[in-house]
């Protein structure tokens, strides 16, 4: 049964290591959630490591300065781990062929262009027209702000006609930026499959994200085993399935993708509804909190 609770430090404890998510965990898009800021620093403070584990499609130093701007310290984590660059180790080593063609927003383009040292020695990818490619890599949305999946039904139809597979960079569906919530690369995948077509996934809930993210927490801590580790995120399909199906603790966050479902305090979820909700999808994370403190 999952355990309520109101604050990291309650079970802060029993761990030597979290990996939280960022998008709605740590950050809305456009600010840092000082409370939940104050809650890493502590963890920190007591000796434990945070490793930031997201979605993003950007490699890892984009979302460094990304997270600074948004007002997240230094002094509150200390790796990260990233869908991008899981991503982009399948990417390089040709999982989706060397004439990709791009759909996503110019922001992402470091996602081709930020070296990876340890596989300078493959083929490069380079980027081309829909029809001269041997596959698809979606970072996202062009606009975001505007646009929804149905705007590339087209592209992906042609795409399925020539028999392309797609690579994901970031499985999330959807995301809440300040108050609206707007469309990941994870919906165009979604869509994508529903026409037919081959998605290629790389980040949560799926293994290679948490791959990479134990390697770089040995980095650091080569003693840590999974029982120490703690899996922080508000969404239950991708944070709390993954980190569930990689046998670690998890701790929901309820405040985020779906913190209209248990009532109208965000902060202090109704225990029936979440209860219930939880049923309905199967889910039982290790502990809920309302929002991270």
């Amino acid at each position: 049964m999952t355990r309520r609770i109101g604050s990291l430090a309650e079970v802060a404890g029993g761990y030597r290591a979290v990996f939280c998510d960022l998008w709605g965990c740590l950050h809305d898009g456009r600010r840092a959630f000082p409370e939940a800021v104050a809650a890493l620093r502590a963890f920190r403070a007591r000796g434990g490591i945070v490793l930031l584990l997201t979605n993003s499609p950007r490699p890892r130093p984009g979302v460094i300065e990304q997270v600074a701007r948004l007002g997240v310290p230094d002094d509150a984590w200390d790796e990260v781990a990233t869908s991008g660059d899981a991503a982009r180790h399948a990417l390089l080593t040709g999982a989706v062929g060397r004439r990709v063609h791009h759909i996503g927003p110019g922001k992402d383009l470091p996602f081709f262009t930020d070296p990876m040292p340890d596989l300078a020695h493959e083929a490069p990818v380079v980027r081309v027209p829909l029809e001269a490619a041997e596959g698809l890599a979606v970072t996202g949305l062009l606009d975001d702000l505007t646009e929804t999946p149905e705007d590339y039904r087209a592209t992906l139809l042609a795409a399925k006609a020539r028999g392309l597979p797609l690579l994901c960079a970031n499985p999330d569906v959807e995301v809440d930026y300040g108050d609206r919530r707007i469309f990941c690369a994870g919906a165009l995948a979604q869509l994508y499959e529903t026409l037919g077509g081959t998605s290629l996934y790389f980040g949560k809930p799926h293994p290679p994200i948490y791959n990479l993210a134990r390697r770089r927490l040995a980095a650091l801590d080569p003693g840590i085993a999974d029982d120490g580790i703690l899996c922080i995120g508000d969404g239950i399909a991708t944070d709390i399935r993954g980190g569930l199906a990689e046998g670690l603790d998890t701790l929901f966050v309820t405040a985020g993708l779906a913190g209209a479902q248990f009532g109208p305090d965000t902060d202090r979820p109704d225990p029936a509804l979440l209860a219930a909700w939880l049923a309905e999808r199967q889910a039982e994370p290790t502990f809920a909190i309302g929002r991270l403190r």
